[in-house]
């Protein structure tokens, strides 16, 4: 594959300019991003990649909130992770080029950015900047993930919503995140797996310790260290 020396769109140029990555790129694989890249918008429930369709590219989440799930025939479902404006996911489908294991679906509107998998694979082949960034973020993934389960398995709801809303300000994952996340219950249950009646009520138990405060469709974190603490000692 040639560099691509495509006039950027500046919309796109914009967009890319919010991500950390991006800025690691030496000059031509900048301009090969830019000029290969597409951003779309997505309104809430909508779906931006199927699962076991075949994964054409990795995706970076701009604005908004989606999640990574899984349904099954009598429509229940799990789900793996919540993917914040700043995230970007799918490395391990990418990397393998095999079909999607999990539907893509938008909690709220949303703007994602696609870059092809081949394109994904030129970079790793070329830029040792990009290829660290990928390395870091397979180990991160992973270590969330095995987080998941084992909050699932061991923590009460109260430290399963802690751990959740820790998990929100992995810097490697999700460095868009802000001291106040623009989240709502309902949201933050289709993050968890957990009905909103149960978020609620561990919320409130969260803020009666002020370890955050809540405000409508907002949760403002006001002592992260201790948050994590509070999920770390149920383990």
């Amino acid at each position: 594959m040639t560099i691509s020396r495509m006039r950027a769109d500046p919309q796109i140029a914009r967009a890319m300019s919010a991500h950390g990555w991006f800025h690691e790129l030496a000059p031509a694989h900048q301009a090969h991003v830019l000029a290969r890249v597409r951003l779309q918008h997505f309104a809430a429930g909508e779906v931006l990649a199927h699962r076991k369709a075949p994964t054409e590219d990795w995706i970076g989440v701009h604005t908004g909130l989606v999640k990574l799930a899984v349904y099954n025939a009598a429509g229940d479902s799990c789900t793996f992770s919540g993917v914040p404006a700043g995230g970007w996911f799918g490395e391990g489908s990418v990397l393998k080029r095999e079909l999607r294991r999990y539907d893509v679906i938008a909690l709220r509107a949303s703007d994602a950015i696609f870059l092809p998998v081949d394109d994904f694979h030129f970079l790793l082949d070329h830029s040792l900047p990009f290829s660290g960034f990928v390395i870091r973020q397979l180990n991160e993934r992973m270590g969330e993930f095995i987080a998941a389960i084992q909050n699932q398995r061991l923590l009460s709801v109260e430290g399963q919503v802690a751990a959740a809303l820790s998990q929100l300000f992995n810097p490697q994952l999700y460095p868009f995140t802000a001291q106040r996340l623009e989240l709502s219950q309902e949201e933050l249950g289709l993050l968890t797996g957990l009905s909103r009646q149960r978020v609620n009520r561990a919320l409130r138990e969260l803020e009666r310790l002020q370890l955050l405060r809540l405000a409508y469709n907002r949760i403002e974190v006001l002592d992260l260290e201790r948050l994590r603490a509070y999920a770390q000692r149920q383990i």
